[in-house]
């Protein structure tokens, strides 16, 4: 499988502009992540691919990843220390829930864009954009297959 074309690019399209639109709100940057499988749990892979693509280097400490392994049915968001210092532990639940009740219906994009949404809009409280905000990290979509 190449996860590259798991999304069509109408879904890649759809997903960068959630990332776009959510970032509109906050200064917070949020990335995607998305390979075929998970050699351990979601959350350490995430941990792994934050570390990776370098998510922890924003001034605020405030990215996220949306991580999924398409074959594996498996996917995790993670903050970064910035944001999880300022949020309750059960900050992501919700956006989870979301996201795999769109996923369980067959609606990835729609479940990831959604939930990339709800992050922005979750975000801002805590990390609201400023004037002077400039984009940190790439919007694009990276994959690893």
């Amino acid at each position: 499988m190449n996860v590259r074309h798991f999304f069509s690019d109408d879904e890649k399209r759809q997903i960068m502009e959630a990332i776009c639109a959510a970032e509109l709100l906050t200064s917070g940057e949020i990335r995607v992540h998305i390979e075929e499988s998970c050699p351990v749990g979601p959350l350490n892979r995430a941990a792994y691919w934050f570390a990776k693509l370098k998510m922890h280097k924003t001034r605020l400490r405030n990215g996220v990843l949306f991580y999924m392994a398409v074959k594996a049915r498996q996917f995790a968001i993670i903050g970064d220390a910035g944001i999880n210092a300022r949020v309750a532990p059960d900050f992501w639940d919700g956006i989870r829930a979301v996201m795999a009740a769109h996923f369980g219906e067959g609606h990835v994009a729609h479940g990831l864009a959604e939930g990339i949404r709800m992050a922005g809009d979750c975000l801002k409280t805590y990390f609201p954009r400023s004037a002077d905000d400039i984009n940190e990290l790439p919007d694009e979509i990276s994959f690893n297959s």
